[in-house]
């Protein structure tokens, strides 16, 4: 389906993988074009193959700390910080706040009883209070824009960010300028970005044994 595709014809898309007893995931990508409203086709997408978990029926369920599925990209973030450090009791500093990214990993990180906040383009003193993480997720979606000045020594440093730069990817974060402050930090590409994909089809065999009753 192109960018001609209809809101009609999307919903109705949706619908019909929603009957198929063989099909167990979906996956909308976003953003969708300006004529389509993302929310409606999101909300049509039957909540147990909504393997991105994105449903307001599964962001709820993580905002209330019973998820079924967790958003896949989030769910990288915390597995990987996971395999670096303990989580427990470390200052966390989120910089973004989209649906995507930034609420569900801050959700999971205070699920993981880190101390959050979350930052955003109206935040004060941004590189002084990121400087203060132990552990620093960026997803802005601004090329580069994280540098040595807001990252403490020693912090994690995840780098959600996919930017394409003269025929480059970079991340969010300066990794060459960050690279030799931070304690570990995570490069673009090769990073987030492959373990999503990992966590996509985690959820997608979720998804499966929950529609077909298997343990």
């Amino acid at each position: 389906m192109g960018e001609e595709a209809s809101e009609e014809d999307v919903l109705s898309a949706i619908k019909k993988l929603n009957e198929r007893k063989e099909i167990n995931g979906i996956i909308v990508e976003l953003p969708l074009p300006k004529n389509i409203d993302s929310k409606k086709v999101l909300t049509t997408i039957n909540p147990d193959k909504d393997i991105d978990a994105f449903h307001p029926i599964n962001m709820g369920r993580l905002l209330e700390g019973n998820p079924i599925f967790i958003p896949a990209t989030a769910q990288s973030v915390i597995e990987t910080i996971k395999r670096t450090t303990s989580i427990d009791g470390k200052s966390a500093v989120v910089i973004g706040r989209s649906n995507i990214v930034g609420k569900p990993a801050a959700l999971l990180l205070l699920t993981e009883n880190a101390t959050v906040t979350i930052c955003h383009s109206h935040t004060k003193n941004l590189p002084l209070v990121a400087s203060k993480a132990d552990i620093l997720v960026v997803s802005t979606g601004r090329p580069k824009m994280i540098n040595r000045r807001f990252v403490k020594r020693g912090a994690v440093v995840i780098d959600v960010g996919i930017n394409k730069v003269n025929g480059k990817i970079v991340g969010d974060v300066d990794f060459d300028d960050v690279v030799d402050v931070a304690g570990a930090i995570t490069p673009v590409p090769g990073g987030i970005g492959v373990l999503t994909t990992l966590m996509l089809i985690k959820n997608t065999i979720k998804a499966a044994k929950i529609q077909n009753n298997i343990e």
